[in-house]
């Protein structure tokens, strides 16, 4: 499988999440990507270690969000960020500017919209651009919906993803 390089930053162009993934493939959602538990995940430049589980992440096509979908036993299911549209250089490398906003969902089934506060701080750090501001809470009330009704690609679409990591 080819390995791509996973690169979140911070408006300011900083550093953020990062780790070399497995490329799965692609569908209507768009692009797949794997981590198992020899992936060393990275925030900046610090190794936080091995993911508590395997996942997969969905890098969909012109879209303000990315997602994360966890193997059992991880309490939560799925982990969307709330980012710029994803970047791709080649397939060797993907990286989108996380704005902060997430929603969760918990194996439960309970759905939340996380860091409103660290959103409203970074807006006036980073002095997020007014239409910035707009695509990412536009992004993160559609999320949450979707996340709730279980619309795919967050219903069962991401089984078969994540069983080529598992």
């Amino acid at each position: 499988m080819k390995r791509t390089r996973v690169v979140y930053r911070k408006y300011d162009g900083s550093l953020h999440w990062n780790y070399e993934t497995d490329l799965l493939g692609e569908d209507e959602h768009g692009i797949w990507v794997g981590a198992g538990p020899a992936t060393r995940i990275f925030k900046g430049t610090t190794l936080k270690g091995a993911p508590e589980s395997p996942h997969v992440l969905l890098f969909p096509r012109q879209a303000w969000w990315t997602a994360c979908f966890n193997a059992a036993p991880h309490r939560t299911e799925i982990y969307c960020d709330i980012t710029t549209v994803a970047h791709w250089l080649a397939d060797t490398e993907v990286t989108a500017i996380d704005l902060d906003l997430d929603v969760r969902r918990r194996r439960n089934g309970t759905v939340e919209l996380l860091d409103e506060d660290e959103f409203a701080a970074h807006q006036v750090r980073y002095s997020y651009p007014a239409d910035v501001v707009a695509q990412a809470q536009a992004s993160a009330a559609w999320l949450l919906g979707a996340v709730e009704q279980r619309v795919e690609p967050f219903g069962s679409a991401y089984h078969e993803w994540l069983r080529l990591v598992t």
